[in-house]
């Protein structure tokens, strides 16, 4: 379906800046993320087109993330008070019953973050709050084919998480443990 939006009429869609303008409010003026497939049919251009306009967006400083759900502006109001870093291993078919531990507890996860040799810190954008939303990323990847990140450092990576309070920091991490994912500064595999 379209995007409605309040700046779109009849009138033939701007190009270049004007469309990343009209982009970036857009994405603003909505809760949510948006799929790239919706907004180039709204702008009446490719999916490229989509991708190459977020990167100037980016490049230019504006806070559009990408997620498995769509592009969305993130906001400093939409974070939670409390945030920490999670370090885990664990296999590929662990990843979804990982993050499940972690939207159940009710932490919100923002990130996955990888140590690569050769490119140092690589980091995907997850912004999963929920387990319909865990859910949605997992059938995502399994239809994509696409490898997780941690596969290439053998499992081990960071997740970042936000919460409403210590303790339910605390539940996540204890979440994790229970499950044996959780490093711990006792070392690999502790």
């Amino acid at each position: 379906g379209r995007v409605a939006s309040p700046s779109v009429g009849s009138t033939p869609r701007p190009g270049g800046a004007a469309r990343r303008a009209e982009l970036l409010a857009l994405l603003r003026g909505v809760a949510g993320p948006i799929a790239g497939d919706v907004l180039a049919e709204h702008f009446g251009i490719s999916r490229q087109a989509i991708v190459h306009d977020v990167a100037v967006l980016r490049a230019e400083g504006a806070p559009v993330i990408a997620t498995v759900r769509g592009y969305l502006v993130a906001r400093e109001a939409d974070r939670l008070p409390v945030r920490a870093v999670v370090a885990v291993r664990h296999g590929p078919d662990e990843t979804e019953d990982e993050l499940l531990a972690l939207v159940d507890v009710g932490v919100r996860v923002r990130d996955v973050v990888v140590q690569h040799p050769l490119y140092g810190e690589l980091r995907g954008a997850l912004e999963l709050r929920s387990p319909a939303d865990v859910r949605h990323w997992a059938e995502s990847t399994r239809q994509s084919g696409a490898r997780f990140l941690a596969e290439l450092t053998g499992g081990v990576h960071l997740h970042t998480i936000e919460a409403a309070s210590e303790a339910d920091i605390a539940a996540a991490k204890r979440a994790l443990a229970a499950r044996g994912y959780l490093l711990d500064d006792e070392g690999p595999g502790a």
